[in-house]
């Protein structure tokens, strides 16, 4: 039996949907709002810095601007109820804040590794907790899960052993959830970027050592371009991928296919 196919792009689409994006303040959190509502959805901000997620919510006529810091139980719990308090629904979790502090182990400090814990892996387990009632009750909801590349590799000769560990639990997390809630309508996925701009990886822009590690280890030899995380993103997000859970979905230009 064929099945005929009208308008497959649709799939894609999020009209009528709410998008709760964290770390949205810059870099790939803003290019996340901006695509997800360029798809139709209500799209709601957060990060620390309020005055720019101001800016953002001018851009995006519909949005919702709430600042937060995913370092803080409170402001997660906060962060949730207000979503779905002011938009009425939550359909699409991105878990993106995230930071890394670049230092070798010998200078690594406790705090600085309980830190990158905190805000990397734990805000993203307490937020997907906080958000899975309301999902679970309406049957469908998406999570994705901004992890790295650097969740199934080393980051060496870059120190930071702080972010490899945290995101690499949260590409196991990720499993781990997508099983316990698939049964339930819920899916959950990571996505993992391999060097793209961002605030993170702006001391590398330009950098000549920078551009001849990114020419010598990954496959396509340069950093990627922001809206090469798009296609990805929308997939995941949306009825495109409704048969994708438990997925860690590298984009990365085979840096990590060696």
């Amino acid at each position: 039996m064929v099945t005929t196919i009208d308008h497959p792009l649709d799939l894609f689409r999020l009209d009528g949907r709410v998008a709760l994006v964290t770390g949205a303040s810059a870099g790939l959190g803003d290019r996340f709002a901006r695509v997800l509502h360029a798809v139709g959805a209500t799209v709601v901000v957060s990060a620390r810095r309020a005055g720019r997620l101001d800016a953002l919510v001018a851009d995006l006529p519909g949005s919702i601007a709430i600042a937060a810091d995913m370092a803080l139980a409170a402001d997660r719990e906060r962060l949730v109820a207000e979503t779905i308090e002011r938009a009425g629904r939550l359909d699409v979790l991105v878990n993106n804040a995230g930071i890394s502090y670049t230092v070798g182990i010998e200078q690594e400090t406790l705090e600085q590794f309980e830190q990158a814990m905190e805000v990397n892996t734990t805000g993203v387990w307490h937020l997907t907790k906080l958000c899975v009632p309301h999902m679970v009750e309406r049957g469908s909801g998406s999570i994705v899960n901004v992890a790295s590349m650097l969740g199934h590799v080393g980051s060496a000769p870059i120190k930071q052993a702080n972010y490899c560990a945290s995101k690499g639990a949260v590409v196991n997390m990720t499993r781990e959830l997508a099983l316990q809630l698939s049964r339930k309508g819920v899916r959950v996925n990571a996505l993992c970027p391999g060097y793209f701009p961002s605030e993170m990886t702006a001391p590398m822009v330009g950098d000549e050592s920078s551009e001849h590690y990114l020419r010598t280890y990954s496959g396509i030899p340069r950093m990627g371009d922001e809206h090469e995380l798009d296609g990805a993103l929308l997939l995941l997000a949306s009825d495109a991928g409704s048969y994708i859970t438990g997925h860690s979905l590298l984009v990365d230009g085979g840096f990590t296919a060696r």
